[in-house]
């Protein structure tokens, strides 16, 4: 299964710079500590302490997570329901995370990134008790977030669409004229092209589509969708190289063999090259208006 990719960004909120945890796994985690810094710069732990002592916190976060977490501690989450409020009531995030098993809110340590992180619906929350006025330049903020991150998804997938399609035609007009026989019945054709499909894909990835689908079962799409750039580049070279292998008449043993070689050699020689970066970078480069 492929790992989870985390991502942190920041978004900046009346001078506030707010540290955004995008993930391929799940939704966005904003930080609360840096939230409360509009608040009190200089004790942020506070802030969101004094927030999680009332009673109507706990009921939003309690509601939160029965919704969103199957692993609940609701025995817990009534104890601290009762107590809230009251004057000697404290509750910190890790114990409410400890003892409720809550998953909406997050700690992590470390001296940059660290602090307490929420689920962006409960960071929201945070931010309307903080000042509502913030919580609009928040949801602004992080609304132009988003759209430049979409923005760079289209960009980046035009991009691949292109590379992949260059020599695809090549490939496929020379598997028809080469190796599928003349009387071999229409549905049984297409088990030709993925079958030499998937030498491309053993030759540059080392597995076939299949394998990849059985170790990724969430994932949609295929594994070239989650190909990077310089992968795409030599896959677009192996079908043009490929296409004169089997006109030459190599068994698809030999056509594996070298085509692998030429996979690493070309991989090689492309992580490092300028050209490349600054393609995989020039969406980033692009401002939305």
């Amino acid at each position: 299964m492929a790992k989870e990719k985390i991502v942190k960004e920041t978004i900046i909120a009346k001078g506030t710079e707010i540290s955004v945890l995008s993930s391929t796994e799940s939704d966005d985690y904003i930080s609360l500590t840096d939230m409360a810094k509009y608040k009190n710069s200089t004790a942020p732990k506070d802030v969101v302490k004094n927030w999680l002592r009332l009673r109507g916190t706990i009921e939003f976060l309690g509601l939160w997570e029965t919704l969103n977490n199957d692993n609940f501690n609701r025995v817990e989450f009534d104890s601290f329901k009762i107590s809230s409020g009251e004057n000697a009531f404290t509750l910190s995030p890790q114990q409410w995370i400890k003892l409720t098993n809550a998953i909406g809110i997050t700690s992590k340590s470390g001296r940059y990134g660290g602090g307490t992180y929420a689920h962006k619906d409960i960071a929201m929350e945070f931010a309307s008790w903080l000042s509502p006025e913030f919580k609009l330049y928040i949801i602004k903020e992080y609304q132009r977030l988003k759209n430049d991150e979409s923005h760079k998804l289209a960009l980046d997938w035009s991009v691949k669409r292109f590379i992949s399609k260059t020599n695809y035609k090549l490939h496929t007009d020379a598997i028809k004229e080469n190796l599928i026989p003349e009387d071999l019945p229409k549905e049984k054709q297409g088990f030709v092209y993925a079958d030499e499909a998937d030498i491309l894909n053993m030759a540059l990835f080392g597995k076939t589509s299949k394998q990849w689908r059985e170790e990724n079962p969430t994932l949609k799409g295929n594994i070239r969708d989650f190909a990077s750039i310089e992968q795409l580049i030599v896959l677009n070279n192996l079908e043009s190289i490929s296409s004169l292998l089997i006109e030459q008449g190599l068994s698809q043993y030999q056509r594996l063999t070298e085509l692998r070689k030429m996979a690493l050699k070309q991989i090689n020689a492309l992580i490092n090259n300028k050209s490349i970066s600054e393609l995989n970078n020039m969406d980033s480069q692009i401002k939305l208006p």
